[in-house]
């Protein structure tokens, strides 16, 4: 196979509005199109025409406006999720090869601006298997530079699954997908510079092989097989207390890593003062349940709370607790702490161990969102220690630190990005 790739020179000015298949015919005609080609025109001419241009008065306002989901930031530099499911610099936003004071957006649905410029580019020229692919320069992780990468696909394979096929050694392939798209739009790129005002190539002589045509859409990886979703300063700030959970189970590889990442917290005097009971079968579940509801139950009795109310708080907790997929008791012990005479240095080692529970608490909640899992501390193993060691097994010199209910993150989604926080309220520097 031989690959041609043949830059479309002569191309206008795109304005908002412009039908590019009309402003494109006379370079294709021009440079001899034929069954079988593919346009590769870049994402600006696109969303130019498409007006997918705005004021770059508050660029801040306008990624963010475009953002899904942050990824990474460093300094004024953005990696963010797109609603198209891309992660890249700035969600996208670029102020390159536009007027001045202005920005270029990508186009709403770059599959669907493909698919039009096909269907248009096949009447128009009389040529029914034309392939397009809009294309836009991303940076890559791991790799300096810029690279052509496939936005908007319609007319040919995105991924071509060689799965199964034999290498040339005769040996099965197992995890061989090759993004055809992505390889058309980084062969284009070698004739479509940012400064080249070439935005648009036929690329000519790909083998299609026998798989289906596709999108752009196909290229975005699942969330669950994406291993790197956000930079560890960003879990930070994106972990959310989440109390209700989504349909499957949690995987018993994901709660065994986040315990050990729980037992990373500084500890005091070199002990390891946590234990993490993990709660996964509904009978194990139900059992600490009924332990602490009923200790509440007595509590709020004495309280001189009538039962209709406090019938409606179980019920509360219960829609959380009761019904996450895994619940996790973590426990701390003191018997490592250094004895003292005084009240003030013994409060103060007791204090530091309670702090080091708190990290090992905090440690695995972060572990668990790493993962992609929800999570929420309940304080209520707090207020009912001997009913819950007794219904957990624990010797008396553990303390239980609460409950922490886990489980997939909800169908509905999680919810919106913490608001933001005034640095002055919260920190002084001297």
């Amino acid at each position: 196979m031989s690959v041609e790739v043949i830059p479309l020179e002569g191309i206008p000015e795109i304005r908002p509005g412009d039908d590019l298949v009309s402003v494109l015919e006379p370079s294709l005609r021009g440079a001899g199109v034929t069954g079988g080609d593919v346009v590769l025109v870049t994402q600006k001419i696109v969303s130019k025409a498409e007006g997918r241009i705005t004021s770059a008065a508050d660029r801040a306002s306008v990624v963010e406006a475009e953002t899904v989901r942050m990824v990474a930031r460093r300094d004024d530099l953005v990696i963010a999720q797109t609603r198209h499911g891309f992660v890249c610099a700035n969600a996208g936003v670029d102020a390159s090869n536009v007027e001045a004071g202005t920005l270029a957006l990508l186009p709403e649905d770059p599959d669907a601006s493909a698919a039009g410029l096909q269907r248009g580019l096949a009447d128009r020229l009389g040529i029914g298997s034309v392939g397009v692919v809009v294309s836009d320069t991303f940076g890559r992780p791991w790799r300096t530079g810029l690279v052509n990468v496939a936005i908007g696909c319609a007319g040919l394979p995105a991924l071509v699954d060689l799965r199964g096929r034999p290498d040339d050694r005769g040996r099965a392939l197992e995890a061989t997908i090759v993004a055809l798209a992505d390889e058309v739009a980084a062969a284009g790129g070698l004739v479509m510079g940012k400064d080249a005002r070439i935005p648009a190539a036929i690329v000519r002589g790909i083998e299609r092989a026998d798989a289906p045509d596709g999108t752009a859409t196909d290229l975005v990886r699942p969330p669950d097989e994406d291993l790197f979703r956000e930079s560890p300063m960003q879990a930070l700030h994106a972990r959310r207390t989440i109390r209700s959970f989504g349909q499957g189970a949690v995987p018993r590889a994901a709660l065994e890593a986040a315990v050990l990442a729980a037992c990373t917290a500084p500890a005091p005097h070199h002990t390891r003062p946590w234990r993490f009971t993990v709660l996964e079968s509904s009978p194990a579940k139900r059992t600490l349940l009924a332990a602490t509801a009923e200790a509440w139950r007595e509590d709020l009795r004495r309280d001189g709370i009538d039962d209709d109310v406090i019938a409606r708080r179980i019920a509360r907790s219960d829609e959380v607790l009761g019904r996450a997929p895994v619940l996790i008791v973590p426990w701390l012990s003191t018997s490592g702490a250094h004895g003292y005479p005084d009240a003030e240095r013994s409060r103060a080692e007791r204090e530091m161990f309670l702090l080091s529970g708190g990290a090992a608490i905090q440690t695995l909640l972060l572990a668990l969102h790493a993962q992609g899992l929800a999570s929420c501390w309940i304080s209520s193993t707090l207020f009912c220690q001997d009913e819950t060691r007794a219904a957990l097994g624990m010797g008396d010199e553990w303390s239980a630190m609460g409950t922490v209910a886990c489980g997939r993150p909800p169908d509905g989604g999680l919810p919106p990005p913490r608001p933001p926080i005034d640095l002055a309220e919260v920190a002084e520097f001297s």
